[in-house]
């Protein structure tokens, strides 16, 4: 695959740089020693997941939908990429973009649960930035 022209790479690591912004303040949620807040934690961890999964479609050309459903963006970047099988559980975070954010809407999220989708998160992360680095995007 050719290297993508400079205005695409520079949204890709927008993208990407998004994305770890949300996955170091949920990791740094699980570090505080009083009253965590997990239904954050849960929310950044799947902003995270969203965030990578968008910078692989944006580099590979797939318009998305403005959408927090992780299931529809793993379909998306499934047309491209087979890692998308391995990354399946992800879907489990995607309630996290709208009930954890909503009063009413809210439902308890416990530390288990919040650890979680940090770990989850995580993997969608390094599972991008594999296929970009795979496919000659210079990740930073």
């Amino acid at each position: 695959m050719k290297p993508p022209d400079a205005e695409v790479a520079r949204k890709v690591k927008q993208w990407l740089a998004y994305g770890d912004e949300d996955l170091r303040l949920a990791q740094h949620g699980l570090s505080l020693s009083i009253a965590p807040p997990y239904r954050l934690i849960a929310y950044h961890a799947q902003q995270c997941a969203e965030k990578h999964l968008k910078a692989y479609l944006v580099f590979q050309a797939i318009d998305f939908p403005y959408t927090h459903n992780l299931s529809r963006l793993l379909e998306l970047c499934a047309a491209k990429a087979s890692w998308v099988e391995q990354l399946q559980d992800a879907e489990e975070l995607s309630p996290y973009a709208i009930t954890t954010r909503y009063p009413g809407e809210d439902e308890e999220v416990c530390e288990d649960e919040a650890r979680r989708a940090v770990e989850i998160a995580a993997r969608v992360r390094s599972g991008v930035r594999e296929a970009l680095a795979e496919e000659g995007f210079e990740v930073p």
